[in-house]
């Protein structure tokens, strides 16, 4: 099964830590040797994004940054797994490694199974 995790966060959590690049960076290279990892990328800031959106027949495009959300997906991963739990145990040691290595960090991972259809 492959599953899509979204890392979530704010801008309030401030700069990255130059101890959380290594970390996970090392992250990285352990999930794609074990073959759980297939894609990882950290996202820039919503300042270099948009949103297209459609409503009541009209398609809008809007430009960063995103003011009036909450949370922003800050970086993916694709992985590859056995099981959901898998799956959810990937995801706790990436928060594990915010934890270690990002004093104050909030954030969160959503993880999508992706329909194979």
């Amino acid at each position: 099964m492959r599953y899509l995790c979204m890392m979530k966060s704010t801008d309030e959590n401030g700069q990255t830590p130059p101890a959380m690049y290594e970390a996970m960076a090392e992250y990285d290279r352990w999930g794609r040797e074990n073959g759980v990892l297939i894609d990882s990328q950290g996202l820039l800031p919503s300042s270099a994004g948009a949103i297209v959106s459609l409503a009541d027949g009209n398609i809008k495009a809007v430009d960063g940054p995103f003011t009036e959300a909450k949370e922003l997906v800050g970086g993916y991963a694709i992985v590859e797994v056995r099981t959901h739990e898998e799956a959810l145990e990937l995801a706790r040691r990436l928060m594990q490694i915010h934890v270690d290595n990002w004093p104050g960090f909030v954030g969160s991972v959503e993880i999508r199974q992706i329909a194979e259809y």
